[in-house]
């Protein structure tokens, strides 16, 4: 609607410029396109929410395993401990996996609330004050400085109209808006100066305007589908850990297969191959370990608090350390979403300077001048300064006051007798005050419009100064006066703004974070690529990402006319160099996404409004701002940083890469407990067709006596040069860096060391249980030894061995669990232990230290990477 005529679009809805819609008109039109909302997508059940939390393998696996233990227990009957141990294991797992589900519901919410709730209707004539929802294309409107724009409209008239469409377009600037000017066909919605749009406010002036859209056809309706039909990415730890879950059911379900048949072969009685099935199914499923990583993620989480990052996900803290690339939202992110005066020009002495608490008299005269010729005012409580009125003339008065120039203090001296207003025809703002007995008419605007109402002296070197001031990407406007010998009687154009003396220039911006180029810095060390995207013009994008080093030579920059006309393939092949984005719609932000990502990297976008928050949520991991950011991109987005820097990420990526590593310790862990326990009951039953450890006992390893040790590695500290590494791939194995071998190895050695401490309880005494009681104090004492091992690739002798606090007590307090549970007779019973001579707890303590020497040893000799 942005090109056509005011008589073409009022001729579409059939509308009356007078009277607006008649009451049958406003019945069809609401029948036609539906009330003015954003329609709500159907939630899931909670039931069916939690159903889907059981579609892992391993879970699968596990319900399996207690499903035979529960046959087993009726058909021998015995206790239901142990099928009923397993259920509460995958139940608490279902839980914490139900617990983190409701994030796009709360982003949609959040951009339902944005609209406005009230609107100002012209219907048969008559003006009416209806709810929002019940508007509908055709409708003429009236709104005013304040209001909300309650739906997609066209500007009919207007008077001074300013709109403030930061949630749409990112930018904090406000726009002139008007009924008569043309606008091209492919303008981004930034550039469509006679449109306004739901969910923006309007920051000055009034304005009749006719609907053009509502509901689900607005701009604000299209994000909302933009949302709803983006779908959640896994992060690369979830795949990661799904693909481990396939890999190990996998091996639990041959090695079941391989023991059945050779069960069967050798005659054995089918429950006691079911039994050993059951335990060869647990031994393969790390239990302990989905809760352990949220646990571990948990307390990430507590740590990036402390940072200014909250994470809504628990996941993205982990995502977060392999991120390559950072896509990043300009105003309110690298900037500060503040427009700052940054440097004047007086033609007085010919004096330009930077804007600063000390500058030139004749710069503060020049800021006197101005701010006397502006509207915008300051409140000031002690430290804190409230800037009210338009972000452009505040920007002046705030220099002035930081010049020691109040306004207050300037209108007492020198009050206003007369103005003309700003509007979009003339680009200027007049006053007249009384100055030293004299009446002076002061002039602020556009350059061009002002230069031509001067007197020729001085225009031309104001112009130089104009384009180099414009070269820097700032806005600029030129102030001019004029004294008069009496007020005329009424005041106008032609009798106030001409034969003007040029005065000056004051050139603004919204300037960079002071700490946004050092972490911008930090990233490129990181080997973190930076993107900015943003709805500002290009000028200014280049000129802002050249200071923060995110634009270098030989970087491409595009806008969003540019992008939009590229094919995907284009975009693709170019994507790499293009590092400044401007002018971009939603659906350019996540078509820049999805490109980086095809490339199979890991991709976080920044943002603060409702225009970023689709590509938030198409993002590897969406960082929204706390204090700038609307509620629908804090909703999308996986982060949110409580002061808007974006510093923070930089903060919040260091700490991911750590925890990542400690995942990895932890992962190496247990699944080198788990493949010893595989290897073990294998092992056993090909030797001897008996297993030397019950399921019972293969689950309080995997849950109680790993469990704390498991966590405790989770809490090591950050490695110190984790920031100087490159990123890792996003399709980079678990088990990369040699961690696979050294879990297989270890696996071997606990087998080895196990299946020996069972061979000589058994054999030595003669009874299969005391057996299993060195099997199970064996394995469980060596993995916690096991546990030290794993804090580094460095010797424990170059760390230190109690550096780790929280591992210590761990140690203390799992090897108490476990010598409590063979040491107390009517718990060893359940879980079928029996007692030993103190010889045999030495043997057993024996056979669980040999880990420590031998990894040690290979650690010497570099077999093990890091």
């Amino acid at each position: 609607m942005h090109t056509e005529t005011i008589e073409q679009v009022m001729q579409t809805y059939k509308t009356d410029p007078e009277k607006g819609l008649t009451a049958e008109q406003v019945q069809e039109n609401l029948l036609r396109y539906g009330q003015n909302v954003l329609q709500q997508q159907k939630k899931k059940p909670l039931f069916l929410k939690f159903l889907e939390q059981f579609k892992d393998a391993m879970i699968v696996i596990l319900l399996l395993a207690a499903a035979v233990s529960f046959a087993v227990a009726v058909h021998e009957q015995e206790s239901f401990f142990e099928p009923i141990l397993i259920v509460a294991i995958v139940i608490l797992n279902a839980v914490i996996g139900l617990i983190q589900e409701n994030k796009a519901e709360k982003a949609l919410d959040a951009l339902r609330q944005m609209s406005s709730p009230q609107a100002m209707v012209i219907r048969h004539g008559q003006k009416q004050n209806i709810p929002a929802s019940q508007l509908v294309p055709g409708d003429l409107i009236e709104i005013q400085a304040g209001d909300f724009v309650p739906a997609d409209a066209r500007v009919v008239d207007a008077f001074n109209l300013k709109a403030e469409e930061s949630a749409l377009t990112g930018e904090s600037a406000s726009v002139e808006k008007s009924a008569t000017v043309k606008v091209a066909a492919d303008a981004a919605i930034g550039d469509r100066f006679n449109m306004l749009y739901q969910g923006s406010g309007i920051v000055y002036g009034r304005a009749l305007a006719v609907v053009t859209a509502t509901g689900m056809q607005s701009e604000m309706g299209k994000i909302a589908t933009l949302l709803s039909q983006e779908e959640e990415t896994m992060t690369p730890l979830q795949k990661k850990l799904a693909q481990l879950g396939k890999y190990l059911g996998l091996a639990a379900l041959i090695a079941c297969a391989v023991i059945f048949v050779i069960g069967l072969t050798e005659g054995m009685p089918v429950i006691d191959v079911f039994m050993v099935a059951i335990a060869l199914a647990v031994s393969a499923i790390p239990e302990g370990l989905p809760a352990i990583i949220t646990v571990i993620l948990a307390i990430g989480v507590q740590r990036m608090v402390k940072k200014n990052a909250i994470i809504r996900r628990l996941p993205a803290v982990e995502t977060l350390g392999s991120a390559s690339v950072i896509c990043s939202d300009k105003t309110g992110t690298l900037t500060q979403n503040q427009m700052t005066l940054t440097r004047a020009y007086t033609i007085k002495g010919q004096v330009s300077e930077a804007i600063s608490a000390d500058n030139t008299h004749a710069i503060r005269n020049l800021l006197a001048m101005a701010t006397l010729c502006s509207d915008a005012t300051l409140q000031v409580d002690g430290d804190e300064i409230q800037r009210l009125g338009d972000p452009t003339e505040t920007a002046i008065v705030y220099a002035a006051y930081l010049n020691g120039i109040d306004k207050k203090t300037l209108e007492e001296n020198h009050p206003r007798l007369a103005e003309l207003p700003f509007d979009s025809d003339r680009k200027m703002m007049t006053t007249v005050h009384q100055m030293d007995g004299k009446l002076t008419v002061i002039v602020k605007g556009a350059f061009d419009q002002i230069a031509r109402r001067c007197q020729p002296a001085h225009v031309e070197t104001g112009e130089a100064v104009m384009e180099h001031m414009s070269e820097q990407a700032l806005r600029v406007l030129a102030v001019a006066y004029k004294t008069i010998d009496r007020l005329p009687d009424q005041p106008a154009s032609e009798n106030l703004e001409n034969d003007l003396t040029f005065l000056g220039l004051v050139g603004m911006i919204d300037p960079p974070r002071p700490e946004a180029r050092d972490a911008v810095a930090v990233c490129r060390n990181a080997g973190i690529q930076p993107i900015m995207i943003t709805g500002d013009h290009l000028t200014t994008a280049k000129a802002i990402a050249r200071q923060l080093d995110i634009y270098r030579e030989g970087d491409l920059s595009i806008s969003g006319q540019a992008l939009t006309a590229m094919s995907q393939q284009q975009l693709d092949d170019e994507v790499e160099k293009i590092t400044v984005y401007a002018r971009v719609s939603p659906s350019d932000k996540i078509r820049v996404v999805k490109a980086w990502q095809k490339k199979g990297i890991v991709v976080a976008m920044t943002g603060d409004g409702v225009n970023d928050a689709p590509a938030l949520k198409a993002a590897d991991i969406g960082c929204a701002m706390g204090i700038t950011g609307t509620e629908v991109a804090k909703g999308a987005a996986d982060m949110v940083l409580t002061d808007d820097h974006f510093a923070t990420i930089v903060a919040a990526v260091h700490e991911g890469r750590g925890i990542y590593a400690n995942i990895k310790k932890v992962v190496g862990f247990l699944l080198g407990t788990n493949i010893g326990e595989i290897l073990t009951v294998f092992f056993a039953m090909l030797i001897w067709k008996q297993t030397p450890l019950l399921s019972m006992q293969l689950l309080w390893i995997n849950l109680v006596t790993d469990s704390l040790p498991a966590i405790s590695l989770g809490m090591e500290p950050v490695e110190h040069d984790v920031m100087q590494q490159a990123p890792r791939p996003k399709d980079e194995s678990i088990f990369a860096q040699g961690l696979g071998v050294r879990i297989a190895f270890q696996g071997l050695l606990f087998a080895l060391l196990t299946l020996g401490g069972f061979l000589l309880g058994w054999h030595l005494n003669g009874n299969v249980a005391q057996g299993r009681t060195m099997a199970f104090l064996v394995l469980s004492l060596s993995q916690i030894i096991h546990a030290y091992n794993m804090r580094s690739h460095h010797s424990l002798f170059h760390i230190g061995w109690w550096t780790n606090q929280w591992l210590v007590r761990a140690t203390l307090v799992s090897v108490a669990a476990t010598l409590l549970l063979v040491l107390i007779p009517p718990i060893a019973h359940v879980f079928g232990l029996a007692g030993l001579t103190a010889a045999f707890y030495g043997y057993a303590l024996l056979l669980s230290l040999m880990p420590l020497p031998l990894l040690e040893l290979a650690k010497k000799l570099h077999l093990i990477k890091a």
